[in-house]
């Protein structure tokens, strides 16, 4: 018999991200590689397997998030790894057509819970602030998403039943520490208040709103993963260069992230987020005006910065709105538009680049971005205000 916690460790959750984000940063590249190399299949079939593993991501997103809430936490995990798991393990043995695509559909469902699950879980410890999880967390993942992605390209060269066994012992270590660590008992109680002066349960307009931002900064992420390679290929930079920009990136993240913890610690999340949010999606205005290559790399460090200093306060953000009722919902939310926007992000990109240009693109992401922005922080201050009286 599993002895029931009170409270989940930090170090259990910030190894399951790790593992998590590198499972998951395994299947990501290989996909469209896979089917067209291997499979022979048509990139468009690939990019609709991928479009449909996000759907399915987004829909374990909510699920995960509803039976938090509603059912047993911690029975949920075990499932919700398990799907992933036996996807995975799925793979190893058959991985032709369809049976490939099937078994992503189930990854993604169970990977989309967990990540969810993840936040939910992360968001109920007391030893440290919201902030700093959040804050480690989003470290965590970065490197796992590294760990991942350079694994793979080594690993595909020996074989894809070598990739998907690997990735299966980061899934069967992922269910292992689920079933040992995340027997938790949760304290539901209503009517709390955090020191943010906002009344929990009170604000679910503002959470959708913030949950807006969410999509609009994934969408303008997802074309940094998808079309700038084109973009910059285009332009005479090499495919090189432009995966060095990514390096850089991670090596940003790893090296200012705490950093930023501590000088962000300061400030309200709230503030902290909006010159994040700023700061990448002004970001965006400039990519579309860069044509040298050090002109993408000063893009890309601006564009880091925002992130670290944006991207991981705003599931703290909204914690601090949500009832522990409501926890697993209000991550849930978070997740599903985080999914939604990488899901949408490439399919947006395609569409305008096909009547438009790559000026436009950018230009648009930046826009959406900044207006969105600007309505959470009128809608911030009139709640606040609100509240004040």
């Amino acid at each position: 018999m599993i002895k029931q916690r009170t409270e989940i460790r930090f170090s259990s959750v910030l190894i399951y991200s790790l593992l998590l984000n590198a499972g998951s940063a395994f299947l990501w590249p290989l996909v469209t590689v896979y089917m067209h190399n291997y499979l022979h299949k048509s990139l468009t079939l690939a990019g609709v397997t991928l479009f449909l593993m996000s759907m399915f991501m987004v829909l374990g997103n909510y699920v995960g998030g509803l039976l938090f809430d509603r059912w047993s936490p911690y029975k949920t995990a075990i499932i919700s790894v398990l799907m992933s798991t036996i996807g995975i393990v799925t793979l190893i043995f058959a991985h032709d057509w369809p049976v490939f695509g099937i078994m992503l559909m189930f990854v993604g469902f169970g990977d989309g819970a967990c990540l969810t699950l993840l936040n939910s879980y992360s968001a109920t410890i007391k030893s440290r602030s919201t902030r700093t999880v959040f804050n480690i967390l989003y470290m965590g993942t970065n490197l796992g998403v590294v760990i991942g992605t350079l694994l793979v390209g080594f690993l595909l060269a020996k074989g894809v039943t070598v990739v998907f066994t690997v990735a299966a012992v980061f899934y069967l270590i992922l269910l292992f520490i689920t079933i040992v660590d995340f027997n938790v008992k949760f304290e539901r109680t209503a009517g709390e208040k955090k020191n943010t002066g906002h009344v929990k349960g009170k604000l679910n307009s503002l959470v959708l709103l913030i949950c807006f931002v969410v999509l609009t900064l994934y969408m303008a992420y997802a074309l940094w993963e998808s079309v700038l390679s084109v973009h910059m290929t285009s332009l005479g930079i090499s495919f090189e260069k432009y995966s060095l920009l990514w390096t850089l990136n991670g090596l940003m993240i790893v090296t200012l992230q705490p950093i930023a913890n501590r000088v962000g610690s300061h400030f309200k999340l709230s503030s902290q987020t909006y010159v994040g949010v700023a700061l990448f999606g002004l970001s965006f205005l400039a990519l579309s005006f860069a044509k040298e290559y050090s002109a993408f790399v000063i893009v890309m460090i601006t564009t880091t910065l925002g992130e670290i200093i944006g991207f991981p306060g705003i599931p703290a953000w909204i914690d601090t709105l949500s009832t522990p009722e409501q926890r697993g919902t209000y991550q849930g939310m978070f997740n599903v538009f985080v999914s939604a926007g990488r899901a949408i992000g490439p399919v947006y990109g395609g569409l305008l680049l096909q009547h438009s240009t790559y000026q436009v693109l950018f230009t648009s992401s930046a826009a959406l971005i900044m207006i969105f922005l600007v309505l959470l922080m009128i809608k911030n201050r009139r709640n606040t205000k609100q509240l004040s009286h």
